[in-house]
Formats: structure tokens, C-alpha cells, sequence
């Protein structure tokens, strides 16, 4: 997929380009530009590390929807092997938007679920843009229990605007899938590890979202509700988009701070998109950290873990 340039990168790519173009003039010209390259080289990893160490909340969220970002489906393959993917929520049909099933983790078993966009307009059509409908969340709720029931953990990965907010979905009832999905991930006797690795957006992330530990990748985003969609709510123009991605407190650090999310997952220099297999080690990594430090505890003690642990966000004192 060809290279996407944010507004915000603008000055790294022509800093790059003229480098390039440096390069090329001293190969052709077979004058030593060695100096001068070095130089640039040097102003350029400055100029990357200064403008990604700053980025403002809007900024984050245009990396966690970089359409080069990796998806779901990227970090399977990446990091899992042996994935065994199941369809259907024996009630209705099948969602694509939610991808599910039993992998292997190293030599661990686990049990896969995660929200999927497309990379083109084909796949997101098929994919639905990564917004679940009711039965995907019925998908993700008996994988969910097939999991509880072998006695193997589960392992949920976000990436999504929200869930479908069309007619179809209030049709068969998208609140209620969601709400059942979260009291059921309440009762489950395995370890649950949740990660947002793009979007988090509102109830369709919080759907498959109940977790012992949630994890979120350096430049990935979790909110109630879409920057846009607040600004729309609240200054009926959604020109104020940046204004309310700050107000959200959505980005990572934010989200830790608040005691939302357990555990930030670097990013590769510039997103995970510019360098997929080391993004994918990072998160490996915290995936088997994080389910080490389950092993062996009682089924009661991860219900009971999990229950303090959203019973303990975001308690606040009033001077």
C-alpha cells in the first residue's frame, strides 16, 4: 500500500525527501556528500523523535486509523500460530467485522478474538469498516465460553470506530448483545487479556473489552464516544475535532493516568505501521507478560480481580 503522509508529518517527509535527493546527486554526480548526508540523517531521527514524542491527542488518533496500520488479522499471523478461525453465532449469521478462534500463543493455547477493517473499499464493505454487528458480538460471547469451558485463556485485540449504528443492528438488538457480553465476561473462569491496538470506540470496544488486564499500543486511542462524534454533540460542528480529543482524555498516557488501561505497549518510531514485526514483538511480549502473571490463580480470584479492578476506576475527590 502506498506510503500515507499525516499533515503532521509533513516536515519528516520532506526532510526525507531532500535527503533522498542528496543521495542521488552525490551517486550521479560521483561527488562525496558523505558529510552533508550524515548531517541530515542526524536532523531528520531529531526532527521524528521530536514531533512523535509531542504528538497532541487529534495527532494520536490519526496514527490509530493509519490505513497502513496493522490490523487484526496482521498480528495473527505475526505473532500466533496454528489459528483456527470459527464463523457464525448459531443464531443469525456470520460477522466478519469480528475474527475469532483457537490459536497457539508459543506453545500456549489460546483463544483469539478481535475486530477487523478492511484495507480497501471491497474489504471494508465486507468487514463492514470494523463495525460489529449484534451477531458478531454473539460470535465473540460463544467463543468466549467454548474458551471458559476448555480451560483456555482469551485473548481480545480492538480496533474499531464502534458498533454498527445502523437499523440492522437495533433490529436484533445491538444493546442488548452488548450489555450480555459484558456481564458474561464478568463470570468467565480464564484470563482475560484485552488490548486496543487502533480504535476504541465506545460500546463496540467495551463489548468484547472486559478484561483482567487491558493493555493499549502507544498511539491507539479508547473513548466513549469518537473525537467527531463529541464535537458534533457538543459544538455541533465536528471542525472541533482536535478540541475534543483533548477533552476525551483518550490517548494511552491519559487512559493510564486515569487507571483505565493497566499497561502501554511501545510503539516502533512513527506507529506500527512502519514497522509491523517489531510492533507485533512488542505486543507478544506484554500478551505472554501479561497472561504469566494469571497462571496458576484460582477461578474465583480472576472473577474476583477482575470485578475490583473496573469497580476501582476513576475514583475522584472534590476539593
Amino acid at each position: 500500500m502506498a506510503d500515507v503522509i499525516l499533515e503532521f508529518e509533513k516536515p519528516i517527509a520532506e526532510l526525507e525527501s531532500k535527503l533522498a535527493e542528496w543521495k542521488s546527486l552525490g551517486a550521479s554526480n560521483k561527488v562525496d556528500m558523505s558529510e552533508e548526508i550524515a548531517m541530515l540523517t542526524k536532523k531528520v531521527e531529531e526532527t521524528k523523535k521530536s514531533i512523535y514524542a509531542s504528538c497532541t491527542p487529534w495527532q494520536r488518533v490519526q496514527l490509530a486509523r493509519h490505513p497502513n496500520r496493522p490490523y487484526v488479522l496482521d498480528y495473527i499471523s505475526l505473532i500466533f500460530t496454528d489459528f483456527l478461525e470459527c464463523h457464525g453465532d448459531r443464531r443469525y449469521s456470520d460477522d466478519p467485522a469480528i475474527v475469532g478462534g483457537f490459536a497457539k500463543l508459543d506453545n500456549q493455547p489460546v483463544m483469539l478474538i478481535g475486530t477487523q477493517k478492511g484495507r480497501n473499499t471491497k474489504e471494508n464493505v465486507f468487514r463492514n469498516f470494523g463495525c460489529p454487528h449484534p451477531e458478531g458480538y454473539r460470535k465473540a460471547l460463544r467463543l468466549m465460553m467454548l474458551a471458559d469451558k476448555a480451560k483456555i485463556p482469551i485473548i481480545t485485540m480492538i480496533d474499531t470506530p464502534g458498533a454498527f449504528p445502523g437499523i440492522a443492528s437495533e433490529e436484533r438488538h445491538i444493546g442488548e448483545a452488548i450489555a450480555v457480553n459484558l456481564r458474561e465476561m464478568f463470570n468467565l473462569s480464564v484470563p482475560v487479556i484485552a488490548a486496543v491496538i487502533g480504535e476504541g470506540g465506545s460500546g463496540g470496544a467495551l463489548g468484547i473489552g472486559v478484561g483482567n488486564r487491558i493493555l493499549i499500543m502507544e498511539n491507539a486511542y479508547y473513548s466513549v464516544i469518537t473525537p467527531e462524534g463529541c464535537a458534533a454533540i457538543l459544538w455541533k460542528d465536528r471542525a472541533f475535532s482536535a478540541k475534543a480529543a483533548e477533552a476525551l482524555k483518550l490517548s494511552a498516557k491519559d487512559l493510564k493516568k486515569l487507571n483505565i488501561v493497566d499497561e502501554i505497549i511501545e510503539e516502533p518510531l512513527g506507529g506500527a505501521h512502519k514497522n509491523p514485526s517489531l510492533a507485533a514483538e512488542l505486543l507478544k511480549k506484554a500478551f505472554k507478560k501479561n497472561l504469566a502473571d494469571f497462571s496458576g490463580i484460582s477461578e474465583k480470584d480472576l472473577r474476583e480481580q477482575r470485578y475490583r479492578k473496573y469497580r476501582d476506576i476513576a475514583f475522584f475527590k472534590e476539593e
